[in-house]
């Protein structure tokens, strides 16, 4: 017997600046109720409109870095998908500023997949960021070369022992409103 899909019935806001890669996510993620913009303004709007369970930026062409500071302080879930931007310095911002993943857009065939595993990861508590790096540990040490973690070691080290992956949640936290209203 199949389980039902954590993304269905999900409310998403897509962003990216190219209309097809818009339209592959909105085929991929066809459960889910979809909102899709293609530029800053847009989504900026829906952002302060809209009460989203989960949001996907891309980061070139729409300030996804800056919209996702404001996901996150409206208490969003935030994936980052980028392809021209995947580099190990917008992978540290992304986690700094509290996004609970990080994907290429070479794992878009996979993306209702890790999107299953990322939700119910950040639903449970477990970290999202160490279910990527089982996924796509690979990937970035083929992109990126085998000791790209070297550069930034002091980054590494605390993010491995939770200090950087802490910060990201405790981040979304102070916007949670669950979390919130107990005083915490």
């Amino acid at each position: 017997m199949a389980t039902e899909s954590r993304l269905k019935g999900k409310r998403i806001l897509a962003v990216d600046d190219e209309e097809d890669i818009l339209e592959t996510i909105e085929d991929i993620l066809d459960e889910a109720d979809l909102d899709l913009a293609g530029d800053y303004d847009t989504a900026s709007r829906m952002i302060r409109q809209t009460r989203y369970d989960l949001a996907i930026l891309d980061i070139m062409g729409v300030n996804g870095l800056k919209l996702l500071t404001e996901t996150v302080e409206r208490g969003i879930p935030t994936v980052m998908l980028t392809a021209h931007a995947i580099n190990p310095d917008t992978l540290m911002e992304s986690i700094r500023k509290g996004a609970i993943s990080y994907l290429p857009k070479e794992a878009l065939t996979d993306l209702d997949d890790l999107l299953e595993q990322l939700l119910a990861a950040h639903e449970q508590g477990a970290p999202p960021w160490k279910l990527l790096f089982e996924k796509l540990g690979d990937y970035f040490n083929e992109r990126f070369g085998p000791d790209w973690r070297e550069k930034d070691k002091e980054f590494w080290a605390e993010f491995s022992r939770t200090y950087q992956v802490g910060k990201g949640i405790q981040e979304r936290l102070k916007h949670d409103e669950r979390i919130l209203g107990k005083g915490v």
